[in-house]
């Protein structure tokens, strides 16, 4: 027989007990002789992924501690545990907190089913769910688990508690004075430096050199940066770039509110607590989340509900409501009605496939999740795709907004809580929504207006006409929240600037973002009003790679005519302008706030660093690129639109070569900026880490504004 223990000895990923080297030897001809091992421990740990365990093995130093958590945060516990051989069993599992034993239950799970296919089924998943820890510093938490021959293994890795920082009050007199009340956080999804840029450009153009007129965001007075890379890669997804803002933690792409794990389940992951969680537990705190998308999507999402799943679009919504308990959801705006239908109504988009359930009396098979329910809290759930969610808010006493009329209507002396859902999935973008107000239905020269086959308008043909603009939004989500005298936690997006710029559809994701500083307009006037409000401006990440290139060297009349000439030396050559050539464009803005036209003389020209495959001809395009999220994106009109960048502007003949496979333009791991004002925004200058945010709101709002000194 050969030995099988030199392996073992230079696996660093756990360390023996009960067994010598020498024991090792002697019994090397025993059927069984090898300890377990721990193939994953959570909160993920830099003791642990790099020493796996070993404090003397491999460990930097100077690497930051990975999982950090406020005084009395919640978290969960968690590890994968695989015996030595197939027919080992894990029989005893342990979790250690500095070396003292925690007495909070510990449920098993068999990887027999559930688990990820690189799991080996007799692995087990131990989980301690909902851990609280008030002393801070940084601890050092361990798992010992035990298998059937009583061999054991342990692994060790290492978690923050943040302190707090202390307050001198000075003339604010008390510390509820030097508190923060009320939190606004204004997310422009995928909105870098250049987005910003050229709706500045846009809004108020340029005069020798200097702007004539700021953005709202740009009158906020305190600005940072902020790295947004997630968990597990360098460039990150909007559900990691928001978690991380109202967490303090990092995800995995596409999982929001959890640490992954190796289970299959999309709610089941270890949790850490939400800062709309922590301070409406802590503070009795309102949540309110407005989005120009469908609700369900990941940015909203990752402030109220924990999944590894952001696409389980049923089991997301359902949670929303479920769990407002917890969450103090009150207000909960933008898209998404497809999730809020029955499966057996048009345009439901309801599945058992994304719903989810936990351990109830009914549903035994689900045992492993009765502690994740308990230690929680949580609603047990029910797979229920034809549940009537609209109906289920009404009960719970939310008021119902379809469209911008009834929405207007609400009065908010008689409501402390409101739903609005304007469309099937995600909103129609500004430009769209505001041609459509303005009644236009062809494209006409001096105009922006987009139709399809029908002649009618976008929003005509989504067969939604009359949905609000963020700002309205926000101004009614402003006069619910307040009415909690405890204060309340606001999210504010701008999804589509994230959207449009994936499709490189500048016209949009630029009057996107003048939408969305409108909406930073509100937020601003509503803290000049109410001074302990905390405003913050910034993106989960950048979208595209935008750059400003420069502008057009001629008139929109020979741009079209050049368009009709065809090719790169009429399109590009004739038409670009860089350096001196760039000279400052001017746009004319109708008495709603928006321009008249983007289609001007001399116009902004943007080309894109992170790129696919497109056609450019610089001008606006009449319709939007088909959004598969719509429900009745597959019939007609909306099947007309282009169904990607290389099936649109293919007239001018102008094909720009992108640095990215496929149609759509990605994610940059570029910073973004950050601003913000109001009590407790010095917080929030120099080059932060995303997850650094968390903190900063949770000491201003939790023990007040400390006196930040030079350093």
């Amino acid at each position: 027989m050969s030995l099988a223990f030199p392996p073992l000895l230079v696996n660093p990923r756990f360390e023996l007990s009960q067994l010598t080297l020498g024991a090792l030897l002697m019994c090397a001809s025993a059927a069984s002789w090898a300890a377990p091992s721990v193939t994953r421990l959570t909160p993920p740990s830099e003791l642990f992924s790099q020493g796996q365990g070993h404090t003397q093995v491999g460990i930097n130093s100077s690497a930051p501690v990975v999982a950090r958590f406020l005084p009395g945060q919640k978290f969960d516990l968690q590890a994968t545990l695989v015996p030595d051989s197939a027919q080992g069993q894990i029989s005893d599992v342990r979790f250690l907190l500095d070396g003292q034993p925690l007495k909070a239950p510990t449920s098993l799970r068999s990887c027999e089913e559930g688990c990820l296919a690189s799991v080996p089924k007799n692995a087990t998943i131990a989980t301690l769910r909902a851990l609280q820890v008030e002393k801070p510093g940084v601890h050092n938490f361990s798992v010992t688990a035990q298998q059937n021959d009583s061999q054991t293994v342990t692994a060790q890795g290492q978690f923050e508690v943040v302190a707090w920082q202390a307050v001198e009050l000075g003339k604010l007199g008390n510390s509820a004075k030097a508190k923060v009340k009320n939190v606004i956080i204004l997310l422009g999804d995928g909105m870098g430096a250049a987005h910003r840029t050229a709706a500045r450009i846009v809004s108020g153009g340029y005069a020798q050199g200097k702007a004539n007129q700021p953005l709202a965001m740009d009158l906020l007075p305190i600005t940072g940066m902020v790295k947004t890379s997630s968990l597990n890669a360098l460039v990150t997804d909007s559900s990691p770039g928001m978690s991380s803002y109202v967490t303090g933690n990092k995800h995995n792409n596409n999982e929001e509110g959890v640490f992954p794990d190796d289970t299959i389940d999309p709610f089941d992951n270890p949790r850490m607590e939400y800062l709309s969680e922590y301070l409406h537990r802590t503070q009795g705190k309102s949540l309110g989340l407005v989005t120009t998308a469908d609700v369900f999507d990941a940015t909203p999402a990752a402030n109220a509900v924990h999944t590894s799943n952001r696409g389980a679009g049923t089991g997301i919504v359902d949670q929303y409501l479920d769990d407002s308990g917890l969450t103090g959801l009150s207000v909960l705006m933008g898209g998404g009605r497809k999730w809020f239908l029955p499966a057996s109504v048009p345009g439901s988009a309801r599945a058992l496939s994304n719903d989810y359930a936990f351990a109830t009396e009914a549903n035994p098979a689900l045992a492993h999740t009765a502690n994740l329910v308990k230690a929680w809290g949580i609603s047990p759930g029910q797979r229920d795709p034809e549940r009537d969610l609209i109906a289920d808010f009404e009960r719970a006493g939310f008021v119902y907004a379809p469209d911008k009329t009834t929405l207007d209507a609400i009065s908010v002396d008689k409501t402390d809580r409101l739903l609005g859902l304007f469309s099937y999935a995600n909103m129609n973008v500004a430009l769209d929504k505001i041609n459509g107000r303005r009644a236009k239905t062809t494209v006409t020269a001096g105009t922006s207006v987009g139709g399809g086959q029908s002649g009618a308008s976008i929003v005509e043909e989504f067969g939604f006409p009359d949905q609000p603009m963020l700002d309205e939004m926000t101004t009614k989500a402003l006069a619910v929240l307040e009415k909690n005298k405890k204060g309340f936690v606001l999210m504010v997006e701008g999804a589509s600037i994230d959207k449009q710029a994936h499709n490189m559809d500048t016209e949009r994701w630029i009057l996107e973002t003048l939408e969305f500083d409108k909406a930073v307009g509100v937020a601003r006037a509503y803290a000049l009003k109410h001074p302990d409000t905390l405003v913050i401006v910034t993106a989960d990440h950048e979208t595209a790679g935008a750059s400003l290139i420069g502008a057009s060297k001629v008139t929109d009349q020979k741009l079209q005519e050049l368009i009709q000439a065809g090719g790169t030396e009429n399109v590009r050559d004739k038409v670009v302008g860089v350096y001196e050539q760039a000279k400052f464009p001017r746009y004319h803005f109708s008495a709603d706030g928006y321009p008249q036209t983007e289609d001007i003389d001399f116009r902004i020209l943007v080309g894109y660093g992170a790129n696919a495959d497109r056609y450019e001809d610089w001008r606006t395009n009449p319709q939007p690129i088909t959004d598969p999220q719509q429900p009745f994106a597959n019939q007609a009109p909306q099947s007309t639109y282009p169904s990607n960048p290389l099936k649109r502007d293919v007239a001018g003949r102008y094909l720009v070569t992108g640095q990215v496979p496929g149609n759509s333009a990605v994610h940059t791991a570029t910073d973004v900026p950050l601003s913000a004002m109001g009590r407790g925004a010095w917080a929030f200058t120099g080059v932060m880490d995303n997850t650094d945010v968390f903190f900063k709101i949770g000491q201003a709002v939790s023990k007040g504004v400390p006196v930040f000194k030079d350093r």
